[in-house]
């Protein structure tokens, strides 16, 4: 699928979109966890971006690295003591913050399945990247096709995974509609949150995408 040029370039252009977006919004918050996870979602697709063009593939160790650090932390969140206030309170922020870990994780696995695919490490019929035939550095990717020697299989786990996270964000974005004789403030609170699971849709929609071309 990713040998067609138009549909690499429109998963680029989602992807820098998304992370342009959760970079603003990084920016906007006033509260320090709140910079740092969505400084986190932002760094995720741009890494996402570049790996869909096998860009700087020398540093694939350092940004799986990166990743599964993100992921621990959104673990982290998710199970702390419920007076820590600013990390994931409630049990609905708690299973955000799970599912944000798994797309961590995702994003770090997806990162080294690739690294199959740039050495030809991958099973036939897998997927194709634009330069995909660039070289990168031998001991990082020797290492990434040794651990997913049975990637497919789990290409295919995660592309049901977030494939079904696509539509409950969907059902979730649609189920939050202001009804008539809301007020201002509780219509723009339900907007940014339908908003929210929006982009969390396209996110695992991207997610889902990209693995099921590795299965």
């Amino acid at each position: 699928m990713f040998n067609i040029p138009a549909i690499t370039w429109a998963l680029t252009a989602v992807l820098l979109l998304s992370g342009s977006y959760h970079f603003l919004l990084a920016t906007k918050s006033h509260q320090r966890t709140d910079q740092i996870n969505k400084s986190l979602h932002a760094i995720m697709n741009v890494l996402m971006a570049a790996m869909l063009w096998n860009l700087v593939p020398s540093t694939m160790l350092a940004q799986i690295a990166v990743l599964t650090g993100a992921a621990l932390w959104f673990v982290i969140q998710a199970v702390t003591r419920p007076e820590f206030k600013t990390l994931c309170a409630g049990s609905e922020g708690r299973l955000k913050c799970l599912y944000h870990s798994l797309s961590m994780a995702g994003a770090a696995v997806m990162i080294a399945m690739m690294g199959q695919v740039t050495t030809g490490h991958f099973p036939a019929g897998g997927m194709s990247m634009p330069n995909a035939h660039h070289s990168m550095a031998p001991a990082a990717p020797s290492m990434a096709a040794a651990d997913f020697d049975h990637s497919p299989g789990l290409a295919i786990l995660l592309t049901v995974l977030f494939g079904a996270a696509t539509v409950v964000f969907i059902l979730l974005s649609v189920r939050l509609r202001p009804t008539k004789g809301t007020l201002l403030g509780a219509a723009t609170s339900r907007i940014s949150v339908r908003a929210e699971h929006g982009l969390e849709a396209l996110g695992a929609a991207v997610m889902a995408m990209m693995f099921a071309t590795m299965a």
